[in-house]
């Protein structure tokens, strides 16, 4: 059981990265955080507007 909740919280990390990334963010900054903080990581993403692309 205890196995389930690290491969969850991996893939939660995993997928915040990916959402980092179509947001203009460091995805690898992004994955690290959402290995600390989980799904505040995940709900801190989601509200936070997508950042104007560099040229």
């Amino acid at each position: 059981m205890e196995n389930q909740f690290y491969v969850g919280w991996g893939t939660l990390a995993l997928i915040n990265a990916g959402l980092a990334q179509g947001k203009n963010r460091s995805g690898l900054n992004w994955f690290f955080i959402s290995l600390l903080l989980g799904p505040i990581a995940t709900l801190l993403l989601v509200i936070q507007e997508k950042l104007p692309e560099k040229q």
